[in-house]
């Protein structure tokens, strides 16, 4: 399916947020997730099924001042 995030387009095939997550290489558990504009938590993203056409924003914690 495709979907698009960090404003970039993929096809993915997995079903699941978390499932896209591992499969795009974001194996880092310190990342917030954004679908569609709205937060999703860590222990929801294994429950929340994609569709094709979905957003999803990936940020990740950056150091410095």
């Amino acid at each position: 399916m495709q979907i698009t995030v960090n404003a970039k387009p993929y096809d993915i095939s997995a079903e699941t947020l978390g499932a896209a997550l591992a499969e795009l290489g974001f194996a880092s558990p310190a990342i917030a997730t954004a679908l569609n504009g709205r937060f999703v938590p860590t222990c929801a993203r294994d429950t929340i099924l994609l569709a094709t056409g979905d957003q999803l924003e990936v940020l990740a914690p950056m150091q410095g001042g």
